[in-house]
């Protein structure tokens, strides 16, 4: 084919690898997408009136794992190829999810306010508590929440997870001394939990009242991998009660949240913008990444991180 029209929905850095004469790059205004046969995206929602602006689209590559704002039938139907970067944000996201565990646990944002406001008798006010000894319970058990689990045991902690699509037998050697337990048996032993699944119907608010209620009292919560996993009113209702102690979230629901939203005001909740992924390194891995998958499309390939695998028989 001619020269290949590649659409990037941001500024592109200047080290991005695997671009050359070869491609034309656009973006990242919408106003480029109809001359585009790849479209390297973020989280920006396609669903069918996007898609309607790019009609010479055959790969949309994801910056990222999650999928959830593409609509993958619209895509499946138009023949474009949908792909991600699974690999891309794992030890970024999961170094993240760890320090939203550790600032909650260590009560940071309590001891640096109490301090600012020279109030004294810094250890005597300390609520922090040791995370040796405790439970983590991770929700699902893919690639974030191994590393997770590692460095959770690395200090000390029992992990156990629930995911119904992993079998314990088909697991590395490295990943097995995690328990796999049940959904109930996961809100009932564990002191934290950390939130790793994707964003589906069944999924979505999974996290409710009625699951509030049967975790532990005190638990803390961690999320980094969908807002919408989460009843955040009933998280705030579990918080006012001290059914949970303190929240880590990177993602809320909606994104971002008014600024005067109550989530962001209280001491045992820390509350970052999404940017889990976003290290430097992590930043240009997944780019690097989602560019390559969108360069084997446009050469006549399939890509290794297909996400809707039923377009090859109704690509023309």
């Amino acid at each position: 084919m001619a020269q290949a029209v590649i659409h990037i929905d941001r500024p592109i850095p200047d080290d991005a690898v695997g671009l050359d004469d070869q491609y034309r790059i656009v973006g990242p205004g919408d106003e480029s997408l109809p001359e585009a046969h790849a479209a390297i995206v973020g989280g920006v929602r396609w669903d069918a009136t996007r898609f309607e602006l790019a009609p010479r689209l055959r790969v949309l590559s994801r910056t990222g794992i999650g999928v959830d704002a593409v609509d993958l039938d619209e895509a499946t139907a138009r023949g474009v190829m949908v792909t991600n970067t699974p690999d891309g944000p794992t030890v970024s996201t999961a170094e993240h999810a760890v320090a939203l565990l550790f600032s909650v646990a260590k009560t940071l944002t309590e001891h640096q306010q109490r301090l600012r406001d020279a109030v004294g008798d810094y250890g005597g006010r300390s609520t922090a508590i040791e995370l040796d000894g405790l439970t983590l319970g991770l929700l699902a058990y893919g690639r974030i929440a191994r590393r997770v689990a590692r460095i959770a045991r690395a200090v000390g902690m029992t992990v156990i997870a629930y995911d119904p699509f992993v079998a314990s037998d088909r697991l590395p050697n490295k990943d097995r001394a995690v328990e796999l337990v049940d959904f109930d048996s996961l809100l009932a032993r564990s002191d934290v939990l950390s939130l790793h699944a994707p964003l589906t119907p069944q999924s979505h608010r999974l996290f409710d009242a009625t699951v509030f209620d049967s975790c532990k009292p005190g638990v803390i919560l961690i999320n980094a991998a969908r807002g919408g996993l989460v009843d955040h009113d009933a998280l705030v209702d579990a918080l006012d009660t001290g059914k949970v102690g303190a929240a880590g979230l990177d993602v809320t629901d909606p994104e971002p949240l008014d600024p005067g939203h109550t989530l962001l005001h209280r001491s045992n909740v820390v509350v970052t913008p999404h940017i889990a992924s976003s290290t430097v390194v992590g930043r240009q891995r997944m780019l690097s990444m989602a560019i390559e998958q969108a360069i084997t499309v446009i050469d006549g390939g399939r890509p290794t991180c297909l996400v809707n695998p039923e377009v090859v028989g109704s690509r023309q």
